[in-house]
């Protein structure tokens, strides 16, 4: 049986430290997130440094492949529809188009559910089960609520999900789909969350909304081993989409904990880099104050509804992963987003979600402003597979 070298929770904010094994939402001193901890000295023996020719170790060919420094005591209550281990692209003709060689795209919309939001499901699920969890409750734009319901069926689980009104049909038929109880609110995902604080806390549901718990923040972290894994090393720089902030905070994550189980070792962190819509920028507005905070954006508006979170409970986190790496923040108009939804398409053959083609609407943007080069290795992240938007395949 492989080990779990999970080891305490500690607060993201003011780094008091709780036991793993009680069921934990936000800090009880501060209400700030909590963050998985682990033995990383100990880990070490069990996860040695990836080859550094590229060529893939050994084990299963999915995110359990990290069982060590994931929270799952007991491998019975893992959860699991085969997510992770998600290809890394070369995009040849758009990188030529740039003068961006070395440009790549990992598609994570090959995952269950067709987005990243798998991995924290399956983790986030796989943990709640563990600590006998049986309802699940959280907010959500769209896909994480589906990826969170079908895990919950899954494993046995029962799931109630809030969207708001306008959230993408395919993504309220994928909760019910699933068996989940779908409310539909007006406004935004931080009304759907309020609605979520109120049930959860009435009918003694578990709260998993983003950062609200632990464990969906493990899931996503596993993203960055992979690219260890797949290209020899982290490359120079990662364009992520940035809505409730989990993908940037994960990988972050993952190359701290690398840095002490061995794998990258003398290695610079890859510059990390937020892309957000013009039509909800908290983070990007943040940045350019060189603030460690975003303000409520109020507003909100764009058609790539994952990335439409007008406040993150983890902006801080964001922003500091941001910071320590050298990175920067950019936004980029709905028009932009949807030309790179063509670009992906006919030249790449990459059917892109709304929220991965901003990523290559922001290394466009980048590319034009002489913050990329052409000697840099560019990863962006595709968060979901574009036929999850039919309206807007062909577009």
């Amino acid at each position: 049986m492989v080990h779990s070298y999970l080891d305490h929770l500690e607060c993201g904010r003011c780094h008091a430290t709780y036991d793993a094994d009680r069921v934990m939402h936000l800090c009880p001193a501060c209400g700030g997130p909590l963050l998985a901890r682990y033995d990383l000295e100990q880990a070490r023996r069990e996860m040695p440094a990836p080859s550094r020719d590229g060529t893939p170790g050994g084990g299963r060919a999915d995110l359990w492949r990290y069982a060590p420094v994931l929270p799952i005591r007991d491998p019975a209550h893992r959860v699991t529809l085969g997510e992770g281990w998600t290809p890394v692209l070369p995009l040849g003709r758009i990188g030529d188009r740039l003068g961006l060689p070395h440009l790549y795209l990992k598609d994570e919309g090959q995952n269950p559910t067709g987005t990243f939001k798998a991995r924290g499901a399956a983790v986030g699920v796989s943990r709640a089960r563990e600590l006998g969890v049986t309802d699940l409750a959280l907010p959500t734009a769209g896909n994480a609520g589906g990826a969170w319901a079908t895990y919950g069926a899954r494993g046995g689980l029962r799931s109630h999900v809030v969207m708001p009104q306008d959230a993408p049909v395919i993504a309220q038929r994928e909760v019910v789909a699933a068996g989940g109880e779908l409310q539909l609110v007006p406004g935004l995902i931080s009304d759907a969350g309020k609605v979520v604080a109120e049930k959860a806390e009435k009918e003694g549901w578990f709260d998993a909304s983003t950062l609200k718990e632990p464990y969906r923040i493990e899931g996503e972290k596993t993203m960055g081993y992979e690219l260890v894994e797949q290209l020899g090393r982290m490359p120079d720089v990662i364009i992520f989409p940035v809505g409730g902030g989990v993908g940037v905070i994960g990988i972050y994550k993952a190359w701290q904990e690398m840095q002490v189980l061995g794998w990258v070792d003398g290695e610079r962190p890859p510059r990390l880099v937020a892309v957000q819509a013009e039509g909800c920028s908290p983070i990007v507005r943040a940045y350019e104050r060189q603030a460690a905070e975003s303000e409520f954006f109020t507003g909100a508006e764009t058609l790539a509804a994952g990335i439409r979170v007008p406040k993150a409970l983890g902006d801080f986190l964001v922003l500091a992963a941001i910071y320590d790496t050298g990175g920067t923040a950019v936004a980029v108009t709905d028009a932009e987003i949807v030309e790179a939804m063509r670009s992906l398409g006919r030249e790449e053959g990459v059917m892109a979600c709304p929220e991965g083609a901003a990523a290559l609407a922001g290394a466009m943007k980048l590319a034009r402003q002489g913050w990329l080069d052409r000697g840099q290795t560019i990863v962006l992240f595709n968060t979901g597979s574009g036929f999850k938007y039919p309206e807007l395949l062909g577009s």
